[in-house]
């Protein structure tokens, strides 16, 4: 794309950090490559790292950078050719009920609550299901570009809420949470369903989903959205059934 030879993407420094335990993988390490520094990090700057296999996680841009280990690839669903299966569809109206409204990056108690409770059902043990307000605040309520905080509710009660960064080139799903106790509903396959069908509607071509990784279960979702690209060796490709990186 021809917007990226005008980003100061150059006088970005980029560094590793030291190892640490892998989140995904048991057993393994991992290390990352931060961007830096963070403030010449706009909307689109941080759009030209997505398509290079950056993330964030509040307002630090990292990609993987393992040792031995090519697991991670950054995965997106070009929203023009998607077509919902029949379990999406099934999905969607199922919630039907439920009511959509966009809020910005301000906290709320009932989103911390919510995300409280999410993480003990889904993470316990995992350190975020300990995040008191000031770290809620810090992963999902700061961001250096256009973000905004998706809230689905049921009878006036909040239910889910998707994190969505608005790029270039398309959306970027940073984070969702959702009740714990509405696990039939498919709240999560909604959330992603919901921003293929904004991204589509606003006119962007992709919607970024993050990380997939073929040997994790909790990463095996995203392969239900198909057709699927993955940023591998460096060049966007469409993923078949037996694609995808391991160690």
């Amino acid at each position: 794309m021809s917007y990226a030879k005008d980003l100061p993407i150059m006088r970005l420094q980029f560094y590793l950090t030291a190892p640490y335990s892998c989140s995904y993988l048991p057993e393994r390490t991992a290390r990352s490559q931060v961007a830096a520094p963070g403030d010449l990090i706009d909307t689109g700057v941080y759009s030209e790292l997505v398509r290079l296999g950056f993330r964030r996680s509040g307002q630090h841009v990292y990609r993987p950078r393992c040792d031995a280990c090519r697991a991670c690839v950054t995965v997106r669903v070009p929203v023009a050719e998607f077509e919902p299966s029949r379990a999406q569809r099934r999905c969607q109206t199922r919630n039907a009920d439920l009511a959509l409204r966009f809020r910005p990056l301000a906290f709320d108690e009932a989103h911390y609550r919510l995300y409280r409770r999410y993480q003990a059902a889904r993470h316990a043990g995992g350190g975020m299901d300990q995040d008191d307000r000031q770290q809620f605040r810090s992963f999902l309520l700061q961001s250096r570009v256009d973000s905004v905080l998706a809230e689905f509710s049921l009878d006036g009660e909040v239910v889910m809420v998707a994190l969505v960064d608005k790029l270039i080139d398309g959306l970027s799903a940073v984070y969702t949470f959702f009740d714990p106790d509405l696990e039939k509903r498919g709240l999560g396959t909604l959330g992603v369903l919901t921003q293929i069908r904004l991204a589509r509607e606003i006119g962007l071509p992709y919607v970024y989903l993050g990380y997939w990784i073929e040997a994790c279960n909790k990463m095996a979702y995203k392969r239900a959205y198909s057709p699927l690209e993955g940023l591998i060796d460096g060049r966007w490709e469409r993923l078949g059934k037996d694609d995808g990186k391991t160690a």
